[in-house]
Order: structure tokens, then C-alpha cells, then sequence
């Protein structure tokens, strides 16, 4: 096991993350998967067997239960004595709709999935990281970071704190061998995507697949970039 990078994604059971997971496992790493469903996990393990002839390590968890995600790193430094890659895939889009119509729990749960998981997350795998020849970290972020928009306040407030903390490690771990960016995939054709655009032509976005194709680079050890935004659209 030691001979493969080995990379946790999270929200792996769908979209992108799930495509990614794939891809990976194509590309040799062994792929710690985490996300809600034990089912939808189970079936992509089953769909990586079916690629590689190898298994994913599967971790159900939900992301809303902060001192689970604490705990998760204990197990994987005794299994693995590392982590190579961190793909933060995983993130909800909460109400799209004028802020005063949103709910207090709908607005906590939009900025505890899509920011404060990832905190906790630094905080549980930057020892692990930092135990890799070549860690590398990459946090997908959204274009209503640099494009505010009506009606999206909770999700683009999220997305805004997760580029600013993301940020700050990047530059915490500057003088070592960890490299931290962010990956706007764009809109892409996913749930998520339909859901806050319904009346969309899909048919006219990247689909997860492709974003995974070009995304998986940069948790290679090959990639060297350090504190970038980079943007899918732009490749």
C-alpha cells in the first residue's frame, strides 16, 4: 500500500467527487472514500474493483458531525502512516433564495458542510499531510467568489470563507513540503448544478468526468503549484 499515493476525497458517492475518486484510482492511488452513504459508497467501490482490480478504503460520514471528522484521523495515521492527497470535493448549496426568507438551520448547516468541515478537516490531516514526500491539498471553491450574485448569500458566504482560510494555510505551510490550492470547477453537470439552475441546458457543461480528468493533477506529485486559485475554465 505503501507505494501508492493514497487520497481522500470527500463527497465521493456523487458528481464530481465521485469522478474524481475514479479517476484517481485509474491513475494508481488507493482512494480513501468519504461521504454520507454506506450504499452509494459501496457501489463505487464496487465500480473501482470492476476498473482496477483494487479496493478504496470506504469512511460514511457526515460531514455535519464535527467531532466524527476529529476522529478520523487516528485510524488512517495506524493504517496508512500518511496521507498523500486531500481532495475537500464535498459541499451543499443550501437556499438559493433573499437572505431574510433563509432559515437560521439551513444557513448554519450551509456554512458548518461547506466551511467549517474543512477547518476540521486541516485540523485532523495536516500531521498526515505533512508526513508525505509530496502532500498536496486542493479545496473546491466556486465562481460566486469572484462574481457575487442576488440570492446566493449563505452558499457564497461559505464559498468566501473557505477561499480565505484556505488561503492562510497555504501560506502557514509555504516553508514545507505540503501544497494547498483551490479548484473552481465552473458550473458542470451535476444535481447540485440543476437544482440551483433547473432551467439549464446540461447539455452544454463539462460533465464530472471531464473536470476529474484535468482536476486529479493537481493532487499529483507532480503538480508544484502553491497557494492558486485555478479554474477549470481556464485550462
Amino acid at each position: 500500500m505503501t507505494d501508492k499515493r493514497i487520497i481522500l476525497v470527500t463527497g465521493a458517492s456523487k458528481g464530481i467527487g465521485r469522478a474524481t475518486a475514479k479517476a484517481l484510482a485509474k491513475e494508481g492511488a488507493h482512494v480513501i472514500a468519504l461521504a454520507r452513504s454506506t450504499e452509494a459508497l459501496e457501489a463505487l467501490d464496487d465500480e473501482i474493483r470492476a476498473d482496477t482490480g483494487e479496493s478504496a478504503t470506504l469512511i460514511t460520514l457526515d460531514l455535519k458531525d464535527g467531532s466524527s471528522i476529529d476522529r478520523i484521523a487516528a485510524p488512517l495515521k495506524e493504517r496508512f502512516g500518511r496521507i498523500d492527497g486531500l481532495v475537500a470535493n464535498a459541499g451543499i448549496l443550501g437556499t438559493i433564495g433573499p437572505l431574510e426568507t433563509v432559515s437560521p438551520r439551513s444557513f448554519e448547516d450551509t456554512i458548518n458542510i461547506n466551511l467549517i468541515s474543512n477547518w476540521r478537516l486541516i485540523r485532523a490531516l495536516d500531521p498526515l499531510l505533512r508526513q508525505s514526500e509530496a502532500g498536496r491539498a486542493l479545496f473546491m471553491t466556486s465562481g460566486v467568489t469572484v462574481r457575487p450574485r442576488a440570492f446566493w448569500g449563505p452558499y457564497q458566504a461559505s464559498k468566501a470563507g473557505l477561499e480565505a482560510m484556505v488561503q492562510a494555510w497555504a501560506f502557514e505551510t509555504e516553508q514545507s513540503s505540503l501544497n494547498v490550492n483551490l479548484f473552481d470547477p465552473g458550473a458542470t453537470k451535476t444535481d447540485m448544478r440543476f437544482s440551483a439552475v433547473p432551467g439549464e441546458d446540461q447539455s452544454l457543461l463539462p460533465t464530472p468526468d471531464e473536470v476529474a480528468s484535468k482536476l486529479t493533477f493537481y493532487v499529483s506529485k507532480a503538480c508544484d503549484l502553491h497557494n492558486q486559485r485555478i479554474s477549470y475554465r481556464e485550462l
